[in-house]
């Protein structure tokens, strides 16, 4: 890298790239057809009537090379809390300190906006990753496992009282 990225909050135009960095980031965490969104759907979802989710990009010239995407969630035992879904850095970008700055990004909104935590998600294997966020000074739980329904799952749902 011969110049300096520059960190700004993501904006509609940005998705097209966005996109592509989050199929990048199932490949490496060997999911890489689990990426059922669309561009359709994050334009509606980032940039609707009724925004879900924001995001941070770094960028180098044209070059998407960092995203940390977030959203605000509510724990009925802190308060407001803010959920990182992704912090993606390009592979050749990596270990140059910019997936510290766009943490930093979605740290310091947290504070913003008046979060009581933060947390995100991250496997069991992915090593580098879990040494990243414990030299940030982050706790990583063990001891919480994540239910999901897919949206088949969601929509074969039996509620109660259905034959």
């Amino acid at each position: 890298m011969t110049t300096s990225p520059t960190l700004r909050r993501g904006q509609e135009a940005d998705l097209p790239r966005v996109l592509a960095l989050i199929q990048e980031l199932a490949a490496y965490e060997r999911a890489p057809d689990a990426v059922t969104n669309t561009l359709e759907m994050m334009r509606h979802d980032g940039f609707g009537p009724a925004p879900i989710f924001g995001f941070f990009v770094l960028e180098n010239g044209d070059d998407l090379i960092g995203l940390a995407l977030f959203y605000t969630a509510y724990s009925t035992w802190k308060g407001r809390m803010m959920f990182l879904e992704d912090l993606v850095v390009t592979e050749a970008a990596r270990r140059g300190g910019y997936g510290r700055l766009l943490f930093d990004a979605v740290v310091a909104e947290a504070q913003r906006t008046g979060a009581q935590r933060m947390k995100w998600q991250v496997l069991d294997w992915n090593e580098p990753a879990i040494a990243f966020y414990k030299k940030l000074g982050a706790t990583i739980e063990g001891e919480w496992l994540n239910g999901n329904l897919s949206a088949e799952e969601l929509r074969a749902y039996r509620f109660a009282g259905q034959a």
